[in-house]
């Protein structure tokens, strides 16, 4: 089993940055996709960033493209997400999650939370106007 928790969430005012962490065991991120997924209350979960397990390929949903940046630090077990430009809409539960197949899959798959394996708890952000 591969156990994923989130942090670096928490209240933060428009325009400001914060950083999330996807801590894994298990295995190590080197090893398999790792997204980044987030669901606001009332709608459903979408799509946010992937970062391929040879970290060659890197996705982001069109809402957050200049402003998130996905990454990871395979010494540390841990991939990041670093949210910068922060907009009240971006306010909602953040989950990461990892597909264990090292394969190489489409910009569709890796975008699809069905192609995920494993996910975290999620943690709480919050952007007030």
């Amino acid at each position: 089993q591969v156990q994923l928790v989130e942090s670096g969430g928490g209240l933060v005012q428009a325009g400001g940055s914060l950083r999330l962490s996807c801590a894994a065991s298990g295995r190590t991120f080197s090893n398999y996709n790792t997204g980044w997924f987030r669901q606001a209350p009332g709608k459903e979960r979408e799509f946010v960033a992937v970062i391929s397990w040879t970290g060659s390929t890197i996705y982001y949903a069109d809402s957050v493209k200049g402003r998130f940046t996905i990454s990871r630090d395979d010494a540390k077990n841990t991939v990041y997400l670093q949210m910068s430009s922060l907009k009240p809409e971006d306010t909602a539960v953040y989950y990461c999650a990892v597909d264990l197949k090292s394969t190489y899959k489409s910009g569709r798959d890796l975008r699809r939370e069905q192609t995920y394996d494993y996910w975290g708890q999620g943690t709480q952000v919050t952007v007030s106007s």
